[in-house]
């Protein structure tokens, strides 16, 4: 049974210019028009001439191409791994010229998603009608249509811990048959994407990866050295989160207005994922093989004191600390060590952005005696198309062109929290000298955890977040706190239809992704 989320504001709708991400690749462009088929495939341009606009010199903003050095042609990005380069538009035009794919889109994103449509226009001959449904009603409204039996939408983009409530209730279309026809380079995905914001267990391709997103901890190099007495190292400086909590009240003392540490322990979902992010590196497992509810065990309470002993030297209200605040003490300049996602890293490097400048570096996963190297995958969005669609090819090659490693990779270099979830991209040593934390980011997704994509995940998210807050206030302790989480979760479980026999999905087929680091070598 889906259960209402009502009220929820996802992570980047709460930062109105990083609304301009989504898939703007050119400014300006004015709405969208629709496509005759009438003699259009003999007038319709030469596909290279269209890709050939979709480069660095008409979408990275001409403030970061200056900082960098940025030349209009620069691919960020390998050709060859890049869909839109390799995909044959001829074929794509001759199957859906003159077809229109409707596109549910949080309305934060509607017109730079519009701005988008233009050269997909331009090379596949479908048109997209956006369907733009405010940000803190985006969940009730997709459901509502859904339980409709008569959705409005041929695709959508989401929050992808939604991803089990939509694709245990049926409302998805598998995707493998239209990746394998259009070669869709899912090989170029990092694992823990693709099986967390693609694959649903065993029910094959559900969608493609849009925002990918992992949590990272960032420094200021300058206040850690007055620490320290000597240069910062990504492995050697904060080895530990033991070592953390013994820096921080120097920390605290090294530069007037700036906090030793940042981090979110706001009530809800913010809370949880902060919480996740450090227990995950003391071994934590969310669920046995059962299902049932083990994050109340001692990697659960060890990762949640371990937040109580940094928040005690954290940002003023960090029991109240969401991302838009976390964002912006870290942006101003007044956070030393901050624990955060990954755009964090990124956009304290431009000076329209923050007041950080090049004083920051973002560093390997501080590690726990006996635990794991687990960077957390935490949050981020996946895009899909309909089971209703009556044009679900149409639609899977839109979101195919909105999420191409070259689209993606620009996203990047502008700094605008929408994530590249490609090799390809993360590993391109161009974009590594614009994106600061791209080569740690990609080294750390190889061992990455993530939350199973549950049916109530969000839910779940939410009612361990409350309890965690609590302890954090001083309210309860971790254990009864944590005890409490897992008889909620496991309330949610049960009415969600596990432990009946018929599990909406299996364990087996969902606990790969959850830690991909196994048996895998450190890479420091």
């Amino acid at each position: 049974m889906l259960k209402k989320k009502s009220g929820l504001i996802t992570r980047r709708s709460l930062l109105k210019s990083s609304a301009a991400a989504s898939a703007a690749l050119v400014s300006g462009v004015g709405g969208v028009s629709l496509f005759n088929v009438t003699g259009a495939l003999a007038a319709m341009a030469n596909p290279a001439d269209v890709l050939a606009g979709i480069n660095v010199g008409k979408y990275v903003k001409k403030e970061y191409r200056d900082q960098y050095k940025l030349g209009d042609n620069d691919e960020l990005w390998d050709p060859n791994k890049d869909w839109i380069r390799t995909v044959d538009w001829e074929a794509v035009r001759k199957e859906h010229a003159g077809k229109t794919v409707r596109f549910a889109i949080g309305a934060a994103d509607r017109e730079s998603a519009q701005d988008g449509i233009k050269p997909f226009l331009e090379l596949s001959g479908i048109n997209v009608e956006l369907v733009a449904i405010p940000d803190d009603s985006m969940y009730d409204k997709v459901v509502a249509e859904f339980l409709s039996g008569n959705a409005s939408f041929d695709a959508l983009q989401f929050f992808s811990p939604w991803l089990g409530d939509f694709a245990a209730q049926g409302f998805l279309k598998p995707l493998d048959e239209y990746a394998a026809k259009w070669k869709l380079p899912v090989d170029d995905f990092y694992e823990t994407y693709l099986m967390n914001y693609g694959h649903w267990g065993d029910k094959g391709l559900m969608g493609i990866p849009f925002d990918c997103d992992i949590q990272m901890v960032h420094i200021r190099p300058s206040i850690f050295k007055k620490v320290l007495g000597g240069d910062v190292d990504r492995v050697k400086s904060i080895p530990s989160y033991d070592e953390m909590i013994r820096l921080a009240p120097e920390l605290n003392k090294a530069e007037p207005g700036v906090n030793a540490i940042g981090m979110m322990c706001g009530r809800g979902f913010w809370a949880t994922y902060t919480w996740q992010h450090v227990a995950a590196q003391y071994g934590l497992e969310l669920f046995d093989d059962k299902w049932e509810p083990i994050f109340n065990g001692d990697a659960g309470v060890k990762g949640l004191e371990t937040i109580v002993a940094l928040s005690k030297h954290a940002i003023e209200g960090v029991a109240a600390a969401d991302w838009p605040t976390n964002r912006a003490a870290w942006l101003g300049g007044q956070v030393a060590c901050n624990i955060s996602w990954q755009d964090s890293g990124t956009q304290a490097t431009r000076p329209d952005q923050s007041k950080v400048g090049d004083d920051v570096l973002t560093i390997y996963e501080p590690r726990v005696e006996g635990g794991r190297f687990a960077p957390p995958n935490i949050a981020g969005s996946t895009s899909c198309v309909t089971s209703t669609s009556p044009e679900p090819e149409a639609a899977f090659l839109m979101l195919a062109f909105l999420t191409s490693a070259s689209i993606m990779a620009m996203n990047e270099a502008n700094a605008n929290g929408v994530a590249p979830g490609y090799k390809s991209v993360l590993t391109n040593e161009k974009l590594r000298a614009v994106s600061q934390p791209a080569k740690i980011w990609s080294e750390e997704l190889e061992h990455a955890w993530c939350a199973p994509r549950l049916p109530n995940a969000f839910q779940m998210d939410q009612e361990i977040g409350f309890l965690i807050n609590k302890v954090v206030v001083g309210e309860m302790q971790p254990k009864a706190a944590l005890d409490e989480a897992a008889a909620k979760v496991k309330a949610i479980m049960e009415k969600s239809g596990f432990y009946k026999g018929a599990d909406p999905v299996s364990y087996a087929s969902m606990a790969p992704g959850t830690w991909v680091g196994k048996d895998k070598k450190l890479p420091f």
